[in-house]
């Protein structure tokens, strides 16, 4: 707790006066918006099985018999590796898009198992109508696959860390 405001200016304001006008400068009509994935599981993991014939016919020869370990280890591996790849593209997709609409960007921790992302983006104000549309369309492009957490009114935390180069 602060004792006394000659504490703060001491401690912060004197020290850190250059930076501190920096950021504050740098977040001068801008604002913060979070995305955060979601994925349906099974409905991906069906999607990539569907997609891979190979996958596909080596499940459907597999029906009714019972697997060795290392078969099950094998086919858990290569759908875990599938649904990895779907997952970065995704992710990619999401980046290379909202990326270059914003003047700066960070990813947060994952905060579910079911969540594959996690981003915010420094933007102009006035732009977020434009942002919004690009995660509207790319709500679409991945139409089923995805639960998409947006919030468009979010303090600038990730932004103004004072020791953030």
């Amino acid at each position: 707790m602060v004792e006394e405001c000659e504490e703060v200016e001491k401690d912060l304001l004197i020290p850190y006066e250059a930076k501190l006008t920096e950021l504050i400068d740098n977040l001068i009509g801008k604002r913060e918006v979070s995305v955060k994935l979601f994925w349906n599981q099974t409905e991906d993991l069906n999607l990539a099985v569907a997609e891979n014939k190979d996958l596909q016919q080596r499940r459907e020869a597999l029906v009714g018999k019972v697997l060795s370990m290392d078969e099950a280890i094998a086919i858990g591996q290569e759908l875990e590796s599938a649904i990895e790849e779907r997952q970065q593209i995704i992710i990619d997709a999401f980046v290379d898009t909202l990326k270059p609409l914003s003047h700066d960007y960070a990813e947060g921790e994952l905060l579910t198992k079911s969540m594959i992302y996690n981003g915010s983006f420094l933007i102009d104000w006035d732009k977020e109508p434009e942002f919004a549309a690009a995660v509207e369309a790319l709500d679409l492009r991945f139409e089923n696959r995805l639960r998409i957490r947006y919030n468009d009114f979010t303090a600038p935390y990730n932004f103004v860390n004072v020791d953030r180069e």
